[in-house]
């Protein structure tokens, strides 16, 4: 039996605005075995990035509360961990990479410092030393030793990213969080930083939660993959099953509205409609409104999570008996 190193129960994050309160997260669990990549997928607005901030404990309030559910880390639940706990967790046992590689690194800091100030945080490494394995990151990275001195706008976005990696990897955590780490790069440099997360994730014998729209890299890079709608997963299975055998219909809709190489089309097929708003859910299952299969019971009955004999878990009444799929 694989041991679990992350699992999140019936997490609930709701964000107060002017308009009223925001749904983000909503009764949401899944788990995470150790030495896995767990590629959590949905478009924008689904709640992905809050989840992960949620288990950094990082969720800013306000306007945002975490209001139910809990988050095991090695058998510890985060919710109930103090601030200064929390900061020993952070960095240290799990990393995060940001969206954002301008944004989450200090302009006025050199990016050598910045990466042994983590060191020196959690590793108690003298200045000298911390230096020198901040080097050292740099360079596992490819990134020369000698740039150690410089700022992140003397950097490109690819290089910044890479000075991401090497700080989230310089503690050697357990759980590594990585917030679509390619949106900002071209093709190529996208390739290169996933084959250079993938070798050091091998390397570090560290887990992965990979967030990300894109299912190309999930293909790439993931054992298992969560696919999130309005704040819920609605369909977890490993990858192989999920992209040969899609249960969910928004799953079945995000692979048909992918050009495929095999056939000849003159349009794809894209999902009807747009996301909800997330200040105003839908009755039901929150998909029914975008769904080809939807039926009255839809509307007003909230599907329960059904485990499938292929180990497939999908939230959708088809699976329940109650709605046909047409076949």
């Amino acid at each position: 039996m694989s041991e679990t190193i992350l699992n999140i129960k019936s997490l609930k994050v709701e964000y107060n605005t002017q308009e009223g309160s925001v749904k983000a997260v909503d009764n949401l669990s899944f788990s995470l075995n150790k030495g896995e990549t767990l590629g959590l997928v949905g478009e924008t607005g689904a709640g992905k990035t809050t989840t992960a901030l949620s288990i950094m404990q990082l969720v800013p309030n306000p306007p945002g509360k975490i209001v139910d559910g809990e988050i095991y880390f090695n058998g510890i639940n985060l919710l109930n961990q103090k601030n200064d706990e929390m900061r020993k967790i952070r960095g240290n046992k799990i990393s995060m990479i940001f969206q954002d590689p301008m944004t989450s690194l200090n302009p006025v800091m050199t990016v050598g410092s910045q990466i042994a100030e983590t060191i020196m945080l959690h590793q108690k490494f003298s200045k000298k030393r911390a230096a020198e394995k901040a080097e050292e990151m740099l360079d596992l990275v490819g990134i020369p030793k000698n740039r150690a001195g410089e700022y992140p706008h003397q950097f490109s976005g690819g290089m910044r990213q890479r000075v991401g990696i090497a700080m989230a990897l310089s503690c050697n955590p357990e759980l590594l969080i990585s917030d679509e780490p390619t949106t900002a790069l071209d093709v190529t440099i996208q390739a290169q930083v996933l084959e250079l997360m993938k070798k050091l994730k091998e390397q570090f014998k560290t887990s992965m939660l990979l967030i990300t729209h894109d299912l190309g890299v999930v293909a790439e890079v993931c054992d298992k993959v969560a696919i999130m709608y309005a704040g819920k997963v609605v369909e977890f299975a490993d990858v192989h099953t999920l992209f040969t055998k899609p249960k969910h219909p928004y799953t079945k809709g995000l692979f048909n509205s992918i050009p495929s190489l095999d056939e000849e089309v003159d349009r794809l097929k894209p999902i009807k409609g747009t996301m909800p708003d997330p200040t105003n859910l839908p009755r039901g299952c929150s998909f029914h409104p975008r769904c080809p299969y939807a039926q009255e019971i839809c509307k007003v009955q909230e599907p329960d999570i059904t485990e499938l004999e292929d180990g497939t878990k999908v939230s959708c009444l088809i699976y329940q008996g109650l709605v046909s799929d047409g076949k």
